[in-house]
């Protein structure tokens, strides 16, 4: 027989992993705020996109967290997540993926796998019963 954790137990582990995300992302997303979005347009015309698509990434690093914490669309925000750091790690760190971090070993991108990851299991599990839309 296979045990499954109490509902309770799974809705305060879907609600931490909520807050860890949103809370990494939003200090990204703060930085943008400060520093501005125009730098990603380089990255965006190698791949032949067009440099407005930047400003999406307010969109994903400021709305999305809020909204993840808050628990309303959170799986829609989950997915603005996981599709930014996913667009992350292919515009600016894709030398970097079959690399080791050299200050302290792990995987060159092992921060935003882990953000893209954590969000798209936010996606697929839902928020659980601790957020303003369960």
């Amino acid at each position: 027989m296979r045990a499954v954790l109490p509902a309770p137990r799974t809705d305060v582990g879907l609600l931490l992993l909520r807050i860890a995300v949103a809370v990494i992302v939003i200090f990204h997303g703060l930085f943008k705020l400060k520093h501005g979005v125009a730098w990603i347009g380089g990255p965006l015309g190698k791949l032949g996109l067009p440099a407005w698509l930047a400003y999406g990434t307010y969109v994903a690093e400021v709305v999305a967290p809020v909204l993840l914490i808050l628990g309303i669309l959170a799986r829609w925000a989950a997915l603005a997540i996981a599709f930014d750091m996913f667009l992350a790690i292919v515009l600016v760190l894709r030398p970097r993926i079959a690399t080791i971090n050299p200050s302290g070993g792990g995987w060159g991108i092992e921060l935003e796998a882990l953000i893209c990851l954590s969000a798209l299991t936010i996606a697929i599990a839902g928020t659980g019963r601790f957020a303003a839309r369960p």
